[in-house]
Protein backbone atom coordinates (compact mmCIF):
# COMPACT_ATOMS: atom_id res chain seq x y z
CA UNK A 1 0.00 0.00 0.00
CA UNK A 2 1.53 3.56 -0.90
CA UNK A 3 1.19 5.93 1.78
CA UNK A 4 0.80 10.11 0.12
CA UNK A 5 0.68 11.85 3.43
CA UNK A 6 3.23 13.67 4.35
CA UNK A 7 2.01 17.08 5.31
CA UNK A 8 4.27 20.39 4.99
CA UNK A 9 4.52 20.38 9.16
CA UNK A 10 6.32 16.87 9.04
CA UNK A 11 8.78 18.34 6.40
CA UNK A 12 9.41 21.57 8.12
CA UNK A 13 10.09 19.51 11.74
CA UNK A 14 12.34 17.05 10.61
CA UNK A 15 14.76 20.05 9.24
CA UNK A 16 14.40 21.47 13.13
CA UNK A 17 14.91 18.45 14.08
CA UNK A 18 18.87 17.57 12.15
CA UNK A 19 19.60 21.53 13.56
CA UNK A 20 19.01 20.60 16.89
CA UNK A 21 19.97 17.00 17.01
CA UNK A 22 23.93 17.95 17.62
CA UNK A 23 22.74 19.03 21.15
CA UNK A 24 20.72 16.14 22.59
CA UNK A 25 21.93 13.63 24.54
CA UNK A 26 19.81 11.00 24.27
CA UNK A 27 17.03 10.00 21.95
CA UNK A 28 13.45 8.53 23.16
CA UNK A 29 12.06 7.00 20.17
CA UNK A 30 8.18 6.29 20.74
CA UNK A 31 7.05 3.08 18.61
CA UNK A 32 3.74 1.27 18.35
CA UNK A 33 4.05 -2.03 20.57
CA UNK A 34 1.82 -3.46 17.70
CA UNK A 35 3.91 -2.60 14.87
CA UNK A 36 7.55 -2.05 16.15
CA UNK A 37 9.16 -2.48 13.01
CA UNK A 38 6.71 -0.71 10.41
CA UNK A 39 6.82 2.51 13.03
CA UNK A 40 9.78 3.33 13.47
CA UNK A 41 11.21 5.54 11.67
CA UNK A 42 14.15 5.53 9.37
CA UNK A 43 14.99 8.86 9.27
CA UNK A 44 15.50 8.66 13.11
CA UNK A 45 18.55 6.67 12.83
CA UNK A 46 19.77 8.47 10.18
CA UNK A 47 19.81 11.50 11.99
CA UNK A 48 20.49 10.40 15.32
CA UNK A 49 23.58 8.71 14.73
CA UNK A 50 25.45 7.26 16.86
CA UNK A 51 23.76 8.72 20.23
CA UNK A 52 21.92 6.20 22.49
CA UNK A 53 18.02 5.79 22.65
CA UNK A 54 15.48 4.43 24.20
CA UNK A 55 12.67 2.66 22.32
CA UNK A 56 9.45 3.40 24.20
CA UNK A 57 7.30 0.25 23.04
CA UNK A 58 3.76 2.22 23.90
CA UNK A 59 0.28 1.11 23.82
CA UNK A 60 1.93 -2.45 25.39
CA UNK A 61 -1.40 -3.23 26.50
CA UNK A 62 -2.90 -3.84 22.86
CA UNK A 63 -0.34 -5.91 21.95
CA UNK A 64 0.56 -9.40 22.01
CA UNK A 65 2.84 -9.66 25.41
CA UNK A 66 5.06 -12.18 24.11
CA UNK A 67 6.14 -10.89 20.96
CA UNK A 68 6.40 -7.23 22.91
CA UNK A 69 9.45 -9.29 24.74
CA UNK A 70 10.67 -10.53 21.52
CA UNK A 71 10.92 -7.30 19.93
CA UNK A 72 12.79 -5.60 23.35
CA UNK A 73 15.36 -8.51 22.87
CA UNK A 74 15.91 -8.14 18.96
CA UNK A 75 16.27 -4.41 19.45
CA UNK A 76 18.76 -4.19 23.09
CA UNK A 77 21.40 -6.41 20.83
CA UNK A 78 22.24 -2.99 18.92
CA UNK A 79 25.05 -1.14 20.93
CA UNK A 80 23.66 2.27 22.61
CA UNK A 81 20.10 0.73 22.59
CA UNK A 82 17.33 0.15 25.29
CA UNK A 83 13.89 -0.89 24.95
CA UNK A 84 10.87 -0.75 27.56
CA UNK A 85 7.44 -1.66 27.18
CA UNK A 86 4.88 1.01 28.37
CA UNK A 87 1.42 1.00 28.74
CA UNK A 88 0.80 -1.06 31.89
CA UNK A 89 2.51 0.40 35.29
CA UNK A 90 2.41 4.10 33.88
CA UNK A 91 4.68 5.27 37.69
CA UNK A 92 7.21 2.17 37.02
CA UNK A 93 7.54 2.97 33.38
CA UNK A 94 7.79 6.46 33.96
CA UNK A 95 10.94 5.81 36.28
CA UNK A 96 12.85 3.49 34.65
CA UNK A 97 12.07 5.85 31.36
CA UNK A 98 14.45 8.80 33.44
CA UNK A 99 16.45 6.08 35.05
CA UNK A 100 17.30 4.96 31.43
CA UNK A 101 17.94 8.82 30.41
CA UNK A 102 20.53 8.62 33.24
CA UNK A 103 22.10 5.79 32.45
CA UNK A 104 22.98 6.55 28.90
CA UNK A 105 23.81 9.80 29.58
CA UNK A 106 26.31 9.87 32.97
CA UNK A 107 28.02 12.94 32.09
CA UNK A 108 24.93 15.04 32.23
CA UNK A 109 23.97 13.63 35.86
CA UNK A 110 24.77 16.33 38.97
CA UNK A 111 23.90 19.33 40.49
CA UNK A 112 24.16 22.21 37.79
CA UNK A 113 23.63 20.08 34.41
CA UNK A 114 21.29 19.51 32.32
CA UNK A 115 20.26 15.95 30.38
CA UNK A 116 18.48 16.99 26.68
CA UNK A 117 16.58 14.41 25.78
CA UNK A 118 14.43 14.32 22.23
CA UNK A 119 11.30 12.47 21.86
CA UNK A 120 10.21 11.36 18.55
CA UNK A 121 7.61 9.11 16.66
CA UNK A 122 5.14 8.53 14.01
CA UNK A 123 1.88 10.07 14.19
CA UNK A 124 -0.61 8.72 16.67
CA UNK A 125 1.79 6.59 18.43
CA UNK A 126 0.71 7.68 21.47
CA UNK A 127 3.69 10.44 22.35
CA UNK A 128 1.89 12.94 23.30
CA UNK A 129 -0.22 11.03 26.13
CA UNK A 130 3.36 9.52 26.62
CA UNK A 131 4.90 13.14 27.18
CA UNK A 132 2.11 13.85 29.79
CA UNK A 133 2.78 10.75 32.00
CA UNK A 134 6.06 11.83 31.87
CA UNK A 135 6.20 15.25 32.89
CA UNK A 136 3.32 14.39 35.22
CA UNK A 137 0.94 17.08 34.41
CA UNK A 138 -0.86 17.81 31.38
CA UNK A 139 1.45 19.40 28.78
CA UNK A 140 0.58 18.01 25.23
CA UNK A 141 -2.10 18.16 23.53
CA UNK A 142 -3.45 14.92 22.50
CA UNK A 143 -6.32 12.69 19.98
CA UNK A 144 -6.48 9.84 18.27
CA UNK A 145 -5.92 11.06 15.51
CA UNK A 146 -2.09 11.20 13.39
CA UNK A 147 -0.86 14.73 13.31
CA UNK A 148 -1.95 15.86 16.74
CA UNK A 149 1.08 18.08 17.35
CA UNK A 150 2.43 20.35 15.49
CA UNK A 151 5.57 22.05 16.64
CA UNK A 152 8.31 21.54 19.17
CA UNK A 153 8.09 22.13 22.73
CA UNK A 154 10.26 21.82 25.52
CA UNK A 155 9.27 20.24 29.15
CA UNK A 156 10.96 20.16 31.97
CA UNK A 157 11.06 17.17 33.73
CA UNK A 158 12.42 15.59 37.03
CA UNK A 159 16.32 15.03 38.13
CA UNK A 160 16.74 17.44 35.41
CA UNK A 161 16.18 16.40 32.11
CA UNK A 162 14.76 18.74 29.66
CA UNK A 163 12.69 17.00 27.06
CA UNK A 164 11.89 18.29 23.63
CA UNK A 165 9.16 17.25 21.98
CA UNK A 166 8.46 17.04 18.13
CA UNK A 167 5.59 16.48 15.98
CA UNK A 168 5.17 13.48 14.98
CA UNK A 169 6.54 12.01 11.61
CA UNK A 170 5.94 9.82 8.97
CA UNK A 171 8.99 9.86 5.86
CA UNK A 172 8.17 10.84 2.37
CA UNK A 173 8.15 7.49 1.20
CA UNK A 174 7.05 4.54 2.43
CA UNK A 175 8.98 1.29 0.55
CA UNK A 176 7.93 -1.20 2.32
CA UNK A 177 4.11 -1.72 1.00
CA UNK A 178 3.69 -4.27 3.86
CA UNK A 179 4.22 -1.72 6.65
CA UNK A 180 1.72 0.68 4.70
CA UNK A 181 -0.85 -1.51 5.28
CA UNK A 182 0.41 -1.79 8.88
CA UNK A 183 0.53 1.77 9.61
CA UNK A 184 -3.18 1.88 7.90
CA UNK A 185 -4.35 -1.06 10.20
CA UNK A 186 -3.24 0.39 13.50
CA UNK A 187 -4.14 4.22 12.73
CA UNK A 188 -0.97 5.75 12.05
CA UNK A 189 -2.48 7.93 8.61
CA UNK A 190 -5.74 9.35 8.52
CA UNK A 191 -8.55 6.96 7.44
CA UNK A 192 -9.18 9.18 4.29
CA UNK A 193 -5.75 8.15 3.08
CA UNK A 194 -6.33 4.45 3.28
CA UNK A 195 -8.96 2.09 1.29
CA UNK A 196 -10.52 0.12 4.10
CA UNK A 197 -11.24 -2.52 2.28
CA UNK A 198 -7.41 -3.51 0.84
CA UNK A 199 -6.34 -2.37 4.50
CA UNK A 200 -8.89 -5.04 5.90
CA UNK A 201 -8.04 -7.77 3.33
CA UNK A 202 -4.31 -7.73 4.18
CA UNK A 203 -4.84 -7.87 8.27
CA UNK A 204 -7.21 -10.86 8.17
CA UNK A 205 -5.14 -12.69 5.84
CA UNK A 206 -2.16 -12.17 8.79
CA UNK A 207 -4.63 -12.52 11.38
CA UNK A 208 -6.13 -16.24 10.13
CA UNK A 209 -2.08 -17.45 10.00
CA UNK A 210 -1.19 -15.67 13.61
CA UNK A 211 -4.19 -15.43 15.76
CA UNK A 212 -6.96 -18.04 14.42
CA UNK A 213 -8.02 -18.96 17.76
CA UNK A 214 -9.15 -14.49 18.23
CA UNK A 215 -10.52 -14.52 14.87
CA UNK A 216 -13.18 -17.92 15.97
CA UNK A 217 -13.81 -16.43 19.26
CA UNK A 218 -14.70 -12.60 18.61
CA UNK A 219 -16.88 -13.15 15.16
CA UNK A 220 -18.21 -16.43 16.44
CA UNK A 221 -16.88 -19.04 13.36
CA UNK A 222 -16.24 -22.10 14.26
CA UNK A 223 -14.16 -23.16 11.00
CA UNK A 224 -12.27 -20.43 9.43
CA UNK A 225 -11.77 -20.02 5.70
CA UNK A 226 -8.18 -20.05 4.06
CA UNK A 227 -8.61 -17.03 2.05
CA UNK A 228 -9.18 -13.17 3.47
CA UNK A 229 -12.22 -12.02 1.32
CA UNK A 230 -14.11 -15.23 2.48
CA UNK A 231 -13.00 -14.47 5.75
CA UNK A 232 -14.37 -10.72 5.56
CA UNK A 233 -17.92 -12.32 3.65
CA UNK A 234 -18.24 -14.74 6.28
CA UNK A 235 -17.91 -12.24 9.71
CA UNK A 236 -20.02 -9.28 7.56
CA UNK A 237 -23.04 -12.66 7.39
CA UNK A 238 -22.31 -13.17 11.12
CA UNK A 239 -22.31 -9.76 12.05
CA UNK A 240 -25.75 -8.64 9.89
CA UNK A 241 -23.61 -6.10 7.28
CA UNK A 242 -25.73 -7.35 4.48
CA UNK A 243 -26.99 -4.56 1.47
CA UNK A 244 -29.78 -4.77 -0.86
CA UNK A 245 -29.36 -8.32 -3.16
CA UNK A 246 -28.20 -9.92 0.15
CA UNK A 247 -24.74 -9.20 -0.62
CA UNK A 248 -22.30 -8.50 2.47
CA UNK A 249 -21.43 -5.19 2.72
CA UNK A 250 -17.61 -5.78 2.75
CA UNK A 251 -16.69 -2.05 3.63
CA UNK A 252 -18.78 -1.61 6.60
CA UNK A 253 -17.05 -5.74 7.61
CA UNK A 254 -13.95 -3.77 6.94
CA UNK A 255 -14.17 -0.87 9.28
CA UNK A 256 -15.68 -3.31 11.72
CA UNK A 257 -12.29 -5.45 11.16
CA UNK A 258 -10.14 -2.50 11.48
CA UNK A 259 -11.45 -0.69 14.76
CA UNK A 260 -11.97 -3.50 16.53
CA UNK A 261 -8.28 -4.76 15.64
CA UNK A 262 -7.24 -1.00 16.74
CA UNK A 263 -9.19 -0.97 20.02
CA UNK A 264 -8.15 -4.48 20.95
CA UNK A 265 -11.75 -5.98 21.32
CA UNK A 266 -10.42 -9.11 19.21
CA UNK A 267 -7.43 -9.46 21.28
CA UNK A 268 -3.92 -8.31 22.12
CA UNK A 269 -2.24 -8.48 18.38
CA UNK A 270 0.86 -7.64 17.51
CA UNK A 271 1.34 -7.80 13.64
CA UNK A 272 4.70 -8.21 12.74
CA UNK A 273 7.81 -10.58 14.14
CA UNK A 274 11.76 -9.60 14.50
CA UNK A 275 12.08 -12.44 11.81
CA UNK A 276 9.57 -10.41 9.77
CA UNK A 277 11.40 -7.63 10.05
CA UNK A 278 14.28 -9.36 8.81
CA UNK A 279 13.30 -10.84 5.65
CA UNK A 280 11.09 -7.86 4.55
CA UNK A 281 14.44 -5.59 4.96
CA UNK A 282 15.94 -7.49 2.68
CA UNK A 283 12.66 -7.82 0.10
CA UNK A 284 13.33 -3.68 0.62
CA UNK A 285 16.75 -3.80 -0.49
CA UNK A 286 16.49 -6.20 -3.21
CA UNK A 287 13.51 -3.15 -4.64
CA UNK A 288 16.03 -0.31 -3.92
CA UNK A 289 18.41 -1.90 -5.70
CA UNK A 290 15.89 -2.93 -8.65
CA UNK A 291 14.06 0.53 -9.07
CA UNK A 292 18.56 2.25 -8.71
CA UNK A 293 19.62 -0.04 -11.69
CA UNK A 294 15.99 1.30 -13.79
CA UNK A 295 16.66 4.53 -13.31
CA UNK A 296 20.33 4.27 -14.11
CA UNK A 297 19.36 2.38 -17.28
CA UNK A 298 16.78 5.20 -18.18
CA UNK A 299 19.86 7.76 -17.71
CA UNK A 300 22.16 6.27 -19.78
CA UNK A 301 19.60 5.54 -22.74
CA UNK A 302 18.88 9.51 -22.45
CA UNK A 303 22.79 9.75 -22.80
CA UNK A 304 22.61 7.57 -25.96
CA UNK A 305 19.29 9.39 -27.56
CA UNK A 306 21.51 12.68 -27.01
CA UNK A 307 24.62 11.07 -28.95
CA UNK A 308 23.17 9.57 -31.79
CA UNK A 309 20.67 13.63 -32.24
CA UNK A 310 23.81 15.22 -32.09
CA UNK A 311 25.98 12.60 -34.46
CA UNK A 312 22.93 13.25 -36.75
CA UNK A 313 23.18 16.41 -36.72
CA UNK A 314 26.69 16.86 -37.90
Amino acid sequence: MAIQWFPGHMNKARNEIKEIMPQMDVIIEVLDARIPYSSENPMVSALRGDKPVIKIMNKADLADPELTKQWMDYFEQESGVKAIAFGHDKGAEVAKVNELCKKLAPHKVGADKQLKAMIMGIPNVGKSTLINHLAGRIVAKTGNEPAVTKSQQRIRLEDGIMLYDTPGMLWPKVENENSGYRLAATGAVKDTAMNYEEVASFTAEYLLTAYPELLKSRYKIDELPEQDWEFVEMAGRKRGCIRGGNQVDTHKMSEILINELRDAIIGRITMETPAMRDEEEIMVAELRAAAEAKKAAKEEEKKLRRARARKNRR
